[in-house]
Protein backbone atom coordinates (compact mmCIF):
# COMPACT_ATOMS: atom_id res chain seq x y z
CA UNK A 1 0.00 0.00 0.00
CA UNK A 2 1.33 3.16 -1.11
CA UNK A 3 2.16 4.93 2.02
CA UNK A 4 2.72 8.98 1.28
CA UNK A 5 1.16 10.88 -1.05
CA UNK A 6 2.85 14.47 -1.23
CA UNK A 7 0.24 16.70 -2.82
CA UNK A 8 -2.79 15.19 -0.22
CA UNK A 9 -0.55 15.78 2.96
CA UNK A 10 0.66 19.18 1.98
CA UNK A 11 -2.66 20.03 0.69
CA UNK A 12 -3.51 22.15 3.90
CA UNK A 13 -6.49 21.20 6.58
CA UNK A 14 -9.17 18.69 6.98
CA UNK A 15 -11.41 21.53 6.21
CA UNK A 16 -9.57 22.81 2.98
CA UNK A 17 -9.44 18.70 2.27
CA UNK A 18 -12.92 17.42 2.83
CA UNK A 19 -13.98 20.54 0.12
CA UNK A 20 -10.86 20.23 -2.30
CA UNK A 21 -11.36 18.82 -5.57
CA UNK A 22 -8.86 16.45 -6.65
CA UNK A 23 -7.30 16.53 -10.65
CA UNK A 24 -7.71 13.15 -12.05
CA UNK A 25 -6.43 11.20 -15.54
CA UNK A 26 -9.63 9.15 -15.36
CA UNK A 27 -11.24 8.82 -18.66
CA UNK A 28 -14.78 11.10 -19.14
CA UNK A 29 -16.20 7.96 -20.84
CA UNK A 30 -16.18 5.71 -18.46
CA UNK A 31 -18.61 6.75 -15.70
CA UNK A 32 -21.04 6.32 -18.42
CA UNK A 33 -19.91 2.80 -19.28
CA UNK A 34 -19.90 2.34 -15.60
CA UNK A 35 -23.65 3.15 -15.58
CA UNK A 36 -24.48 1.20 -18.68
CA UNK A 37 -23.09 -1.76 -17.13
CA UNK A 38 -25.27 -1.22 -14.01
CA UNK A 39 -28.22 -0.33 -16.08
CA UNK A 40 -28.39 -3.37 -18.01
CA UNK A 41 -29.47 -6.24 -15.35
CA UNK A 42 -31.70 -3.66 -13.99
CA UNK A 43 -33.70 -3.27 -17.04
CA UNK A 44 -33.21 -6.95 -17.53
CA UNK A 45 -34.75 -7.58 -14.42
CA UNK A 46 -37.47 -4.91 -14.65
CA UNK A 47 -38.39 -6.77 -18.00
CA UNK A 48 -38.48 -10.69 -15.98
CA UNK A 49 -41.20 -8.93 -13.13
CA UNK A 50 -37.79 -9.64 -10.42
CA UNK A 51 -36.42 -6.40 -9.79
CA UNK A 52 -34.51 -7.56 -6.61
CA UNK A 53 -32.33 -10.15 -8.53
CA UNK A 54 -31.80 -7.21 -11.21
CA UNK A 55 -30.32 -5.48 -8.64
CA UNK A 56 -28.29 -8.97 -8.09
CA UNK A 57 -26.99 -8.97 -10.92
CA UNK A 58 -25.95 -5.31 -10.91
CA UNK A 59 -23.94 -5.77 -7.87
CA UNK A 60 -21.91 -8.26 -10.18
CA UNK A 61 -21.73 -5.56 -12.73
CA UNK A 62 -20.29 -3.45 -10.84
CA UNK A 63 -16.57 -5.39 -11.78
CA UNK A 64 -16.19 -2.71 -14.61
CA UNK A 65 -14.79 -0.26 -12.16
CA UNK A 66 -12.06 -2.67 -12.02
CA UNK A 67 -11.17 -1.41 -16.04
CA UNK A 68 -7.16 -1.14 -15.47
CA UNK A 69 -4.05 -1.49 -18.50
CA UNK A 70 -4.08 -0.07 -21.44
CA UNK A 71 -3.59 -3.33 -23.20
CA UNK A 72 -6.79 -5.10 -24.67
CA UNK A 73 -5.51 -8.61 -23.57
CA UNK A 74 -4.64 -7.51 -20.02
CA UNK A 75 -7.16 -5.81 -19.23
CA UNK A 76 -10.05 -8.56 -19.82
CA UNK A 77 -7.37 -10.56 -18.19
CA UNK A 78 -7.65 -8.46 -15.34
CA UNK A 79 -11.33 -7.70 -15.74
CA UNK A 80 -11.82 -11.58 -15.80
CA UNK A 81 -10.64 -12.58 -13.05
CA UNK A 82 -11.68 -9.91 -11.13
CA UNK A 83 -14.87 -11.19 -11.96
CA UNK A 84 -14.27 -14.30 -10.88
CA UNK A 85 -13.45 -12.86 -7.57
CA UNK A 86 -16.58 -11.06 -7.00
CA UNK A 87 -18.58 -14.53 -7.49
CA UNK A 88 -16.18 -16.52 -5.21
CA UNK A 89 -16.46 -13.68 -2.86
CA UNK A 90 -20.33 -13.88 -2.65
CA UNK A 91 -20.00 -17.46 -2.74
CA UNK A 92 -17.94 -17.57 0.83
CA UNK A 93 -20.44 -15.00 1.79
CA UNK A 94 -23.31 -16.80 1.26
CA UNK A 95 -22.38 -20.10 2.34
CA UNK A 96 -21.24 -18.76 5.63
CA UNK A 97 -24.54 -16.58 6.29
CA UNK A 98 -26.14 -19.35 8.09
CA UNK A 99 -23.46 -19.45 11.09
CA UNK A 100 -24.24 -16.28 13.25
CA UNK A 101 -20.54 -16.12 15.25
CA UNK A 102 -18.47 -18.07 12.59
CA UNK A 103 -19.83 -15.35 9.89
CA UNK A 104 -17.42 -12.34 11.54
CA UNK A 105 -14.63 -14.82 11.65
CA UNK A 106 -14.66 -16.44 7.84
CA UNK A 107 -15.22 -12.12 7.12
CA UNK A 108 -11.99 -11.00 8.74
CA UNK A 109 -10.10 -14.63 7.59
CA UNK A 110 -11.53 -13.72 4.05
CA UNK A 111 -10.41 -10.00 3.85
CA UNK A 112 -7.10 -11.11 5.04
CA UNK A 113 -6.62 -13.49 2.64
CA UNK A 114 -8.16 -11.12 -0.25
CA UNK A 115 -5.63 -8.36 0.38
CA UNK A 116 -2.75 -11.07 0.36
CA UNK A 117 -4.03 -12.19 -2.71
CA UNK A 118 -3.98 -8.74 -4.58
CA UNK A 119 -0.73 -7.29 -3.54
CA UNK A 120 0.60 -10.72 -4.51
CA UNK A 121 -1.13 -10.42 -8.18
CA UNK A 122 -0.18 -6.45 -8.09
CA UNK A 123 -3.63 -5.52 -8.25
CA UNK A 124 -4.08 -3.31 -5.25
CA UNK A 125 -4.56 -0.25 -6.75
CA UNK A 126 -7.94 1.37 -6.45
CA UNK A 127 -10.68 0.49 -5.82
CA UNK A 128 -8.46 -2.56 -4.52
CA UNK A 129 -10.13 -5.03 -2.16
CA UNK A 130 -13.35 -2.84 -1.35
CA UNK A 131 -15.52 -4.10 -3.72
CA UNK A 132 -14.52 -7.68 -2.99
CA UNK A 133 -15.05 -7.22 0.68
CA UNK A 134 -18.21 -5.26 0.24
CA UNK A 135 -20.27 -8.20 -1.77
CA UNK A 136 -18.69 -10.84 0.69
CA UNK A 137 -20.35 -8.63 3.44
CA UNK A 138 -23.50 -8.58 1.81
CA UNK A 139 -23.74 -12.24 1.36
CA UNK A 140 -22.35 -13.23 4.61
CA UNK A 141 -25.28 -10.34 7.02
CA UNK A 142 -27.95 -12.18 6.22
CA UNK A 143 -29.15 -15.92 5.87
CA UNK A 144 -30.61 -16.98 2.87
CA UNK A 145 -32.85 -19.38 2.04
CA UNK A 146 -30.47 -22.95 0.98
CA UNK A 147 -32.48 -23.93 -2.07
CA UNK A 148 -31.86 -20.17 -3.16
CA UNK A 149 -28.12 -19.91 -3.11
CA UNK A 150 -27.44 -21.25 -6.53
CA UNK A 151 -29.80 -19.07 -8.10
CA UNK A 152 -28.38 -15.97 -6.10
CA UNK A 153 -24.51 -16.60 -7.67
CA UNK A 154 -26.45 -17.17 -10.89
CA UNK A 155 -27.26 -13.59 -10.50
CA UNK A 156 -24.63 -12.17 -9.27
CA UNK A 157 -22.04 -14.27 -12.34
CA UNK A 158 -25.09 -13.06 -14.98
CA UNK A 159 -24.25 -9.59 -14.13
CA UNK A 160 -20.07 -9.90 -14.13
CA UNK A 161 -20.71 -11.33 -17.53
CA UNK A 162 -22.61 -8.73 -18.54
CA UNK A 163 -20.32 -6.31 -17.61
CA UNK A 164 -17.13 -8.30 -19.36
CA UNK A 165 -18.76 -8.11 -22.62
CA UNK A 166 -19.42 -4.16 -22.11
CA UNK A 167 -16.18 -4.14 -21.50
CA UNK A 168 -14.32 -5.56 -23.87
CA UNK A 169 -16.47 -3.68 -26.49
CA UNK A 170 -16.02 -0.16 -24.54
CA UNK A 171 -12.01 -1.56 -24.63
CA UNK A 172 -12.18 -2.14 -28.54
CA UNK A 173 -13.66 1.27 -29.13
CA UNK A 174 -11.49 3.43 -26.89
CA UNK A 175 -8.00 1.30 -27.12
CA UNK A 176 -5.86 2.79 -29.37
CA UNK A 177 -4.32 -0.36 -32.05
CA UNK A 178 -1.14 -0.15 -30.83
CA UNK A 179 -2.26 -0.56 -27.17
CA UNK A 180 -4.07 -3.71 -28.56
CA UNK A 181 -1.47 -5.03 -30.26
CA UNK A 182 1.39 -4.81 -27.46
CA UNK A 183 2.46 -8.31 -26.26
CA UNK A 184 0.92 -9.05 -22.67
CA UNK A 185 2.76 -8.48 -19.58
CA UNK A 186 2.37 -11.63 -17.43
CA UNK A 187 0.61 -11.13 -14.09
CA UNK A 188 3.65 -11.10 -11.77
CA UNK A 189 4.20 -11.85 -7.83
CA UNK A 190 5.47 -8.95 -5.42
CA UNK A 191 8.83 -9.42 -3.92
CA UNK A 192 7.76 -8.64 -1.09
CA UNK A 193 4.12 -8.69 0.54
CA UNK A 194 3.22 -6.50 3.66
CA UNK A 195 1.19 -9.36 5.63
CA UNK A 196 0.64 -6.65 8.53
CA UNK A 197 -1.59 -4.70 6.60
CA UNK A 198 -3.92 -8.15 5.31
CA UNK A 199 -3.97 -8.73 9.20
CA UNK A 200 -5.12 -5.19 10.36
CA UNK A 201 -7.50 -4.99 7.57
CA UNK A 202 -8.92 -8.73 7.80
CA UNK A 203 -8.96 -8.17 12.40
CA UNK A 204 -10.94 -5.03 11.62
CA UNK A 205 -13.37 -5.99 9.58
CA UNK A 206 -13.99 -8.69 11.04
CA UNK A 207 -14.75 -7.03 14.41
CA UNK A 208 -16.78 -4.47 12.61
CA UNK A 209 -19.27 -7.55 11.48
CA UNK A 210 -18.93 -8.34 15.07
CA UNK A 211 -20.17 -5.39 16.76
CA UNK A 212 -23.02 -4.93 14.04
CA UNK A 213 -24.33 -8.58 15.36
CA UNK A 214 -23.39 -7.61 19.21
CA UNK A 215 -25.57 -4.04 18.34
CA UNK A 216 -28.23 -6.57 16.27
CA UNK A 217 -28.07 -3.99 13.61
CA UNK A 218 -30.76 -4.75 10.86
CA UNK A 219 -28.53 -4.95 8.21
CA UNK A 220 -25.74 -5.79 9.52
CA UNK A 221 -22.82 -5.26 6.48
CA UNK A 222 -23.76 -1.54 6.30
CA UNK A 223 -20.76 -1.36 8.98
CA UNK A 224 -17.95 -3.40 7.36
CA UNK A 225 -18.54 -1.69 4.01
CA UNK A 226 -18.49 1.89 6.08
CA UNK A 227 -15.30 0.16 7.86
CA UNK A 228 -13.61 -1.01 4.63
CA UNK A 229 -14.64 2.60 2.46
CA UNK A 230 -12.76 4.37 5.38
CA UNK A 231 -9.84 1.99 5.20
CA UNK A 232 -9.34 3.12 1.76
CA UNK A 233 -7.21 6.29 2.69
CA UNK A 234 -3.44 6.54 2.03
CA UNK A 235 -2.18 7.89 5.24
CA UNK A 236 -3.77 8.57 8.94
CA UNK A 237 -4.03 12.01 7.71
CA UNK A 238 -6.27 10.65 5.10
CA UNK A 239 -8.47 8.29 6.55
CA UNK A 240 -9.53 10.47 9.52
CA UNK A 241 -10.54 12.65 6.21
CA UNK A 242 -12.43 9.91 4.47
CA UNK A 243 -14.14 9.26 8.03
CA UNK A 244 -15.23 12.92 8.51
CA UNK A 245 -16.15 12.65 4.27
CA UNK A 246 -18.22 10.02 4.45
CA UNK A 247 -20.41 10.97 7.91
CA UNK A 248 -20.80 14.40 6.37
CA UNK A 249 -21.78 12.67 2.69
CA UNK A 250 -23.81 10.19 4.13
CA UNK A 251 -25.74 12.67 6.22
CA UNK A 252 -26.82 15.25 3.30
CA UNK A 253 -27.09 11.82 1.45
CA UNK A 254 -29.65 10.43 4.10
CA UNK A 255 -31.21 13.88 3.96
CA UNK A 256 -31.70 13.70 -0.04
CA UNK A 257 -33.05 9.76 0.17
CA UNK A 258 -35.87 11.01 2.16
CA UNK A 259 -36.85 13.87 0.37
CA UNK A 260 -36.87 11.64 -3.32
CA UNK A 261 -38.84 8.82 -0.97
CA UNK A 262 -41.77 11.23 0.04
CA UNK A 263 -42.78 11.01 -3.52
CA UNK A 264 -44.60 7.95 -5.03
CA UNK A 265 -41.41 6.07 -6.54
CA UNK A 266 -42.07 3.12 -9.31
CA UNK A 267 -39.81 0.31 -9.75
CA UNK A 268 -38.88 1.97 -13.65
CA UNK A 269 -37.89 5.20 -11.19
CA UNK A 270 -35.59 3.58 -9.06
CA UNK A 271 -33.64 1.63 -11.55
CA UNK A 272 -33.42 5.05 -13.62
CA UNK A 273 -32.10 6.37 -10.34
CA UNK A 274 -29.62 3.81 -9.62
CA UNK A 275 -28.12 4.33 -12.79
CA UNK A 276 -27.85 8.11 -12.99
CA UNK A 277 -26.37 7.70 -9.64
CA UNK A 278 -24.02 5.29 -10.72
CA UNK A 279 -22.36 7.76 -13.77
CA UNK A 280 -22.58 10.76 -11.09
CA UNK A 281 -20.82 8.49 -8.39
CA UNK A 282 -17.72 7.55 -10.72
CA UNK A 283 -17.46 10.98 -11.77
CA UNK A 284 -16.86 12.58 -8.36
CA UNK A 285 -15.15 9.73 -6.14
CA UNK A 286 -11.80 10.24 -7.49
CA UNK A 287 -12.12 14.34 -7.45
CA UNK A 288 -13.64 14.64 -4.00
CA UNK A 289 -14.88 11.84 -1.81
CA UNK A 290 -17.31 14.21 0.38
CA UNK A 291 -19.66 15.26 -2.19
CA UNK A 292 -19.21 11.61 -3.82
CA UNK A 293 -20.44 9.81 -1.11
CA UNK A 294 -23.50 12.13 -1.04
CA UNK A 295 -24.27 10.12 -4.00
CA UNK A 296 -22.74 6.96 -2.92
CA UNK A 297 -24.90 6.97 0.28
CA UNK A 298 -28.37 7.26 -1.84
CA UNK A 299 -27.36 4.70 -4.93
CA UNK A 300 -26.47 1.75 -2.23
CA UNK A 301 -28.95 2.60 -0.68
CA UNK A 302 -31.35 2.10 -3.81
CA UNK A 303 -29.27 -0.24 -4.76
CA UNK A 304 -28.76 -2.70 -1.32
CA UNK A 305 -32.22 -1.93 0.01
CA UNK A 306 -35.41 -4.17 -1.30
CA UNK A 307 -38.22 -1.77 -2.90
CA UNK A 308 -40.54 -2.33 -0.01
CA UNK A 309 -38.29 -0.76 2.34
CA UNK A 310 -37.62 2.23 0.28
CA UNK A 311 -41.48 2.72 -0.20
CA UNK A 312 -42.88 1.98 3.12
CA UNK A 313 -40.25 2.35 5.72
CA UNK A 314 -38.23 5.57 4.63
CA UNK A 315 -37.79 7.20 7.87
CA UNK A 316 -36.68 4.17 9.85
CA UNK A 317 -34.41 3.03 6.48
CA UNK A 318 -32.92 6.39 7.15
CA UNK A 319 -32.16 6.53 10.99
CA UNK A 320 -30.81 3.23 10.51
CA UNK A 321 -28.23 3.97 7.92
CA UNK A 322 -26.76 7.23 9.52
CA UNK A 323 -26.12 5.01 12.83
CA UNK A 324 -24.75 2.32 11.10
CA UNK A 325 -22.27 4.54 9.02
CA UNK A 326 -21.29 6.50 11.92
CA UNK A 327 -20.21 3.13 13.66
CA UNK A 328 -18.30 1.75 10.51
CA UNK A 329 -16.72 4.67 9.99
CA UNK A 330 -15.48 5.27 13.55
CA UNK A 331 -14.38 1.34 13.20
CA UNK A 332 -12.15 2.28 10.02
CA UNK A 333 -10.64 5.25 11.35
CA UNK A 334 -9.17 3.46 14.00
CA UNK A 335 -8.55 0.39 12.27
CA UNK A 336 -6.61 3.38 9.46
CA UNK A 337 -4.82 4.62 12.73
CA UNK A 338 -3.39 0.96 13.07
CA UNK A 339 -2.92 0.54 9.49
CA UNK A 340 -0.43 3.14 9.36
CA UNK A 341 1.07 3.36 13.11
CA UNK A 342 4.82 2.31 12.31
CA UNK A 343 5.03 0.85 16.12
CA UNK A 344 2.32 -1.80 15.36
CA UNK A 345 4.05 -2.60 12.08
CA UNK A 346 7.34 -2.97 13.74
CA UNK A 347 6.18 -5.07 16.91
CA UNK A 348 4.07 -7.37 14.56
CA UNK A 349 6.69 -7.95 12.04
CA UNK A 350 8.76 -8.98 14.74
CA UNK A 351 6.47 -11.84 16.22
CA UNK A 352 6.08 -12.67 12.82
CA UNK A 353 9.86 -13.49 12.25
CA UNK A 354 10.19 -15.27 15.46
CA UNK A 355 6.88 -17.77 14.49
CA UNK A 356 8.66 -18.12 11.34
CA UNK A 357 11.93 -19.19 12.93
CA UNK A 358 10.55 -21.07 16.05
CA UNK A 359 8.25 -23.27 12.78
CA UNK A 360 11.79 -23.86 10.95
CA UNK A 361 13.25 -25.49 14.58
CA UNK A 362 10.09 -27.89 15.20
CA UNK A 363 10.06 -28.84 11.33
CA UNK A 364 14.03 -29.48 12.03
CA UNK A 365 13.79 -31.23 15.36
CA UNK A 366 11.21 -33.97 14.21
CA UNK A 367 13.12 -34.85 11.18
Amino acid sequence: MQRLDNDYVKSGSYFAQVFTFRRTNRAWHLPPVAGLCVGVPLLLGLLVDDIEAGKLASVGALVILYTQSNNLVNRMMILMACGFGFIFSFTVGIVFSFSYWLSPLVLGVYTFGLHYALFKLDLNRPPGNFFFTMIASMAISAPKDVAAIPTEIGHVSLGVMIACTIGLIYSLLTLKANERDETPALIHQNNYVNIVESIIFGVTVGASLLVAKLLQMENPYWIPISCMAVMQGISVKHVWTRAIQRVLGTIIGLILVWGVLQFPMTVLGVCICILALQIVVEFLVVRNYAIAAVFITMLTIFLAEPNIALTQQPGHLIQARLLDTVIGSVIGALGGWMLYHERIHFYTKKHIRRSKILLKRMKSTIK
